[in-house]
């Protein structure tokens, strides 16, 4: 099986060194006071095309003969990795052509347009795309440019771990989000041939998470389903270049819920004013959920901040719904004048922000006297949110919560 060595790394570094920027090493005060010592975070979202995937796709692309160049480059990907691909297919005067999954965000779709790459959809995942791709690479003789499965893409990610070495030489912790695992595999490479005592950790959103099943097997297995908001990790099965680099050098690759993603996401914009897409949250999520598995000083890596607009309304609400500062719900009041008003003065009683208010008077549930309101609050926190809700009922509101 084909692997990756250092002398690789070093190659890759070189031919990206007036390409990439060495993207920032940020000290997170708030995420080191959960964990108890330095926590830092490695920006890659602040990378160009807004991620890390630039680094493995130039590299994979610049050492292509003039032939096979000639007859462009093709891609599956969700949106980072094609928008990596297209950038550096650009930079180096190859057409490329993007399959992407039905649904994938409009935001990362416009922007691999944007750097010249022509954008087909098929299927629902990125798996189903790569299939895809590689038929039509078989048809046109273009070169496939595997998200995470070749050894010049990992080498390319590695570089990664080579600045995270440089940036913080102390690091005894490196947390990295996972899809099909090429940038955890390069970031082993570079950081075990340097620091074999450094641990490092791999985080798969639990929905899309098939490292864990695969490496009990010892062996790439795929997903049957996927279900998560982190479409930059969803992916169904380990590649083997990456599989047997991650299985050999990490230690370990642990699972995150929906909610701590989003709490992730919402944190990173609130405390450390970055924007994050989810996937790219995945460590930081892992770092909230279970601070104690992880040892300072710990790095972080934050993978990518393409995330849909629209998407992220959602998760901003999701996560502050997780955190208890959002609280949705339904009561019936008396339909008479002043009830509604009532109603509002002992919320405003309580310190919560109402956000919306729907009246609704026509539902067969209802009596004839009364009517239901939806109520979408603001509130400071889970003990907050219990106060309002314990409130409410003491004063014989009928909830429902949503």
């Amino acid at each position: 099986m084909a692997t990756v060595s250092m002398d690789d790394v070093r190659a890759a570094r070189d031919l990206l060194r007036d390409v990439v920027r060495p993207t920032p090493l940020e000290l997170s005060r708030w995420l080191a006071g959960v964990v108890g010592g330095p926590v830092f975070l490695k920006c890659e979202n602040l990378q160009r095309a807004g991620s890390f995937k630039i680094r493995g796709a130039y590299v994979r692309i610049a050492r292509l003969s003039d032939d096979e160049r000639a007859k462009g480059v093709v891609a599956a990907s969700a949106g980072n990795h094609a928008q990596g691909v297209a950038l550096a297919a650009s930079m180096l005067g190859t057409k490329t052509t993007v399959f992407m999954p039905e649904g994938a965000p409009i935001v990362k779709e416009k922007a691999t347009r944007a750097y010249g790459a022509d954008v087909r959809f098929v299927g629902a995942t990125v798996d189903e795309a790569l299939v895809a791709a590689k038929e039509f690479a078989a048809e046109t003789g273009a070169v496939l440019i595997h998200p995470f499965d070749h050894p010049d893409i990992v080498a390319g990610q590695a570089t990664v771990g080579l600045e995270i070495i440089e940036q913080c030489p102390d690091v005894r912790t490196i947390v990295v989000s996972v899809g099909g695992g090429g940038l955890l595999a390069g970031i082993a490479v570079a950081v075990k041939d340097a620091r074999p005592d450094v641990r490092l950790v791999g985080v798969q959103a639990i929905g899309a998470a098939a490292y864990p099943p695969s490496l009990d097997a010892g062996r790439p297995v795929p997903l049957e389903t996927m279900t998560t908001m982190a479409d930059g990790i969803a992916v169904a099965c380990p590649g083997d270049v990456p599989f047997g680099l991650v299985q050999a050098l990490c230690d370990g690759v642990v699972t995150v819920n929906e909610d701590w993603l989003a709490r992730a996401l919402v944190l990173l914009l609130e405390r450390a004013k970055l924007v994050v897409e989810p996937a790219g949250a995945a460590g930081v999520a892992a770092v909230l959920a279970n601070s104690s598995a992880f040892e300072p000083p710990v790095v972080v890596v934050l993978s990518g901040g393409n995330v849909d607009p629209l998407l992220m309304l959602r998760v901003i609400r999701h996560g502050l719904a997780a955190s208890g500062r959002y609280l949705n719900f339904r009561v019936r009041i008396p339909d008479r004048p002043g009830a509604l008003a009532q109603l509002l003065a002992e919320l405003a009683a309580l310190d919560a922000n109402v956000l919306d208010v729907v009246h609704e008077r026509t539902k067969a549930q209802l009596h004839i006297h009364e009517v239901e309101v939806a109520l979408q609050l603001e509130t400071r926190g889970a003990e907050h949110r219990r106060r309002i809700l314990s409130a409410l009922r003491k004063a014989g509101y009928p909830l429902s919560i949503e």
